[in-house]
């Protein structure tokens, strides 16, 4: 596997394909999140990660402006690549990069109905702030506005 930089031609198979990424419930609402500035103005921390020319999974992220924080805001791995550390990696390149830019935290935010997320995110040491749900989900109330709850994951780095 390796890990370049997110090229256009990446970025467009990435919407293209988003369903094998994501899901065919969800294809459309992502692909629509999946605005180009990712690419075009972050593109510096866009990354895909290929075994010969299939993009197996990608990460989106940015810089914040304001603090020293590396932010993602989206990874996605496709099903037939899923458990087989792949999301992983492209996180400890982000990670590394970050770090070259004096980032000293990781921050990631997903939905608190999204388990398999949440445990991913868990299970590379992150630490989601909030308080519990009914669920017993740490949450940050209307982190997303009126009414929608995230899940705000954070790490030094």
């Amino acid at each position: 596997m390796k890990i370049t930089l997110c090229t256009k031609t990446d970025y467009d198979r990435i919407v293209t394909d988003v369903a094998d990424f994501w899901s065919d419930e969800r294809a459309e609402t992502i692909r629509m999140l999946h605005n180009p500035v990712y690419f075009h103005e972050f593109g510096t921390t866009a990354y895909v990660a290929k075994e010969g020319e299939t993009i197996v999974g990608y990460l989106f992220g940015l810089y914040s402006q304001t603090t020293p924080t590396a932010y993602v805001k989206f990874v996605g791995v496709r099903q037939s690549f899923r458990q087989r550390g792949v999301g992983r990696a492209l996180y400890g390149y982000f990670i590394r990069n970050a770090r070259k830019q004096a980032c000293g935290e990781l921050k990631a935010i997903t939905s608190p109905n999204n388990k398999d997320s949440i445990a991913f995110h868990r299970s590379l040491g992150m630490s989601p702030d909030g308080e519990p749900n009914e669920e017993g989900i740490p949450v940050v109330r209307n982190y997303g506005g009126p009414g929608v709850d995230r899940v705000v994951f954070r790490m030094r780095i």
